[in-house]
């Protein structure tokens, strides 16, 4: 997770911001919001209960918006976005999702999003988006600028977003709405729950089984009762969302991918599916399709610090002999696995699993080795 920020711009509140005053959560300032970093627990237990039964996060600062065609067909709207991104849009189901990368012409990164064909009857031209927090003005702006007539961007600031994660999250919410139990992974559904319209995907962050949900900003205090109203359900922060999704070796933008970062760098071709990487058609196509031909000269690895001590974000990582070959992207102690992990960029020369690595922890090198990644297991249902 990024640090605070400091700015003097007046900080944004979420439609949940009273509901986590109320529960006592620490609050810091992040990609312009005011936002929970905790609640009285603390991280540790947070993680923890999120593993086990089933955490509730405040994911509304992030960006919704729909991308709709006028002719209201999912080819026009579909070959609009993959002229902006790598994934398959054409071959979505309705009510379909797919994890892709907004790119940059020279193959980096602009930004990372969620794509879903929208499933309701007359909304066939429909895809919904969901973009991160600290780009998503960018995106917009980026997106707006480099569609074709007959398709606008939607973004939907009237939305809120939460997401239910862990083992007991679909035993919690089939209780108020028993469709989603036979919800695939990353396939969503239209869902009244305790009479709320929801959006639900089954998706998440954290390497759980799980759901995110989006409803009316209106709604949105009232369904956060609702799920905490549950025994099994307890809030988590941005600090267990940041330690549970480096467990998942999951990329956080702005960190372990960038605009310096290409998809292949970062192991993310398992993203882009083979018609696109065989047509090409989205910008960056020719590095993206050079660095699946050749291999990329670095690669994102899993790293296991050994000892106790973890490397955080920016830690220089070297040879046994001193050479530098890399950077730590993310880092921290994982809860889970009750010891240091970390994840970052090395030289494809000493990528390979089991290669002796020191990190460069203030000043001082550390033996860790390279590691496969998820450090704790997924649990998604498949």
């Amino acid at each position: 997770m990024a640090e605070p920020e400091h700015s003097d711009q007046p900080l944004l509140q979420t439609p949940l911001h009273a509901a986590h005053v109320a529960l006592g959560a620490r609050m810091v300032p992040f990609a312009g919001y005011d936002m929970p970093v905790q609640y009285p627990t603390g991280i540790l237990t947070e993680h923890t209960w999120t593993r086990e039964h089933a955490g509730l996060f405040d994911v509304s600062h992030m960006g919704q918006a729909f991308l709709v065609a006028e002719d209201k067909s999912h080819e026009t709207v579909a070959k609009a976005l993959e002229a902006l991104i790598p994934a398959d849009v054409l071959s979505l189901k309705p009510n379909q999702q797919r994890y892709s990368q907004l790119m940059a012409e020279d193959g980096g990164i602009l930004d990372d999003l969620m794509v879903t064909r929208v499933g309701a009857p007359g909304h066939e031209g429909w895809l919904y988006l969901v973009v991160n927090a600290s780009m998503k003005a960018a995106d917009y702006a980026h997106i707006q600028a480099r569609l074709p007539k007959g398709v606008t961007l939607a973004p939907k600031d009237d939305l809120a977003l939460m997401a239910l994660q862990g083992p007991s999250a679909q035993s919690v919410l089939a209780k108020l709405a028993p469709d989603v139990a036979e919800l695939p992974f990353m396939m969503s559904a239209d869902v009244q729950i305790d009479g709320i319209a929801c959006h639900v995907s089954r998706s998440g962050y954290t390497g759980e089984d799980g759901f995110e949900i989006s409803c009316r900003a209106d709604d949105a205090a009232r369904l956060w009762d609702r799920l905490l109203s549950d025994p099994e359900v307890k809030p988590i922060g941005l600090g267990a969302r940041d330690s549970l999704r480096l467990e998942a070796g999951l990329c956080l933008y702005g960190h372990d991918i960038d605009a310096a970062t290409s998809p292949i760098e970062a192991g993310l071709i398992w993203s882009i599916q083979k018609r696109r990487r065989e047509e090409g058609g989205f910008p960056g196509a020719s590095r993206i399709q050079r660095e699946i031909k050749d291999g990329p000269a670095r690669v994102r690895v899993g790293i296991r610090p050994e000892g106790r001590a973890p490397a955080r974000e920016g830690a220089t990582i070297i040879t046994p002999d001193g050479r530098e070959v890399g950077i730590v992207t993310s880092g921290g102690f994982g809860p889970t696995v009750n010891a240091p992990v970390a994840m970052g960029y090395v030289s494809k020369d000493v990528s390979a699993l089991g290669t002796d690595l020191h990190l460069v922890v203030r000043g001082k090198p550390l033996p860790a080795k390279v590691a496969a990644m998820p450090f704790a297991p997924h649990r998604y249902k498949r």
